[in-house]
C-alpha cells in the first residue's frame, strides 16, 4: 500500500512542531494510514494499538532525521559563507532560531533558507521512506 507523501509529509510537521515527544504519528504499513496524537489536543482517532512494531511504525521528527543545527550550518556554509562562523555562534546558545532567521531577514536570505530546508526535508523523509521499505505516492 503506497502512503501519501504529502499526507506523510504533514504528519512529519505535525511531529516536528512541538516538543519531542508532545506530537506523535505513526503510520500503519498495511494500509498506509496514518495516526496523530498529541498531548495538547483531544484525538480526534483513538489510537490503535501503535507497540506492534510490525504493522505500526513511528513518524520521526527532524531531529531525528538530522534537519537541526547541522542543515543550518551547511546552508550557511553554501549560502552566506562570510556569516558562517557568526552562524556557528548564533547556535552554541539557547534561542538561536530566532537569531538566526533575524540574520536571514537582514540579509535577505530567509526564501532561500525555506526553500532549502523544504528540499532538505522532502529528500531527508523520502530517505527515510526507502529505509523503511514504505512506498510512496505523489
Amino acid at each position: 500500500m503506497a502512503v501519501d507523501f504529502s499526507e506523510l509529509l504533514n504528519a512529519f510537521e505535525f511531529v516536528s512542531s512541538m516538543g519531542t515527544g508532545e506530537n506523535t504519528a505513526y503510520l500503519c504499513k498495511e494500509t498506509g494510514k496514518i495516526y496523530l496524537h498529541s498531548d495538547w489536543a483531544d484525538d480526534v482517532e483513538e489510537l490503535p494499538d501503535v507497540e506492534d512494531s510490525e504493522k505500526y511504525i513511528p513518524i520521526p521528527e527532524k531531529r531525528e532525521l538530522d534537519l537541526g543545527k547541522r542543515l543550518v550550518l551547511k546552508f550557511a556554509r553554501h549560502h552566506l559563507p562570510d556569516d558562517y562562523n557568526k552562524v556557528r555562534e548564533i547556535f552554541s546558545r539557547a534561542g538561536a532560531y530566532a537569531r538566526f532567521k533575524d540574520l536571514l531577514e537582514h540579509r535577505h536570505a530567509i526564501d532561500r533558507w525555506y526553500a532549502f530546508e523544504q528540499e532538505a526535508t522532502e529528500d531527508a523523509l523520502r530517505t527515510w521512506c526507502e529505509d523503511n521499505d514504505i512506498e510512496v505516492s505523489g
